[in-house]
């Protein structure tokens, strides 16, 4: 679980709605793909301007699990409407 948190720690510092933060595990063969959902009203901060901010949470998981020794991913689902 320590991807998990690790995430959960970086996202909970950007939004708003910290308590509606969900991450998903899932690993395979691949490595573990971390899938993010957050309030509707945190989306625009999550994804930043051009992508700023997504692209740089990618870029931090994946320093992170150069650390721990595992190939993370990122995906952020939009909210259900």
């Amino acid at each position: 679980m320590q991807e998990i948190e690790f995430l959960k720690y970086l996202v909970e510092n950007l939004v708003e709605h910290s308590d509606e933060i969900s991450i998903e595990k899932r690993d395979d063969e691949l490595g573990t793909l971390l899938t993010l959902q957050v309030h509707s009203d945190d989306m625009g901060i999550i994804i930043g301007k051009k992508w700023s901010t997504i692209n740089a949470l990618r870029s931090i998981l994946r320093l992170h699990g150069m650390k721990i020794w595992k190939k993370l991913t990122l995906k952020v689902l939009e909210e259900n409407v």
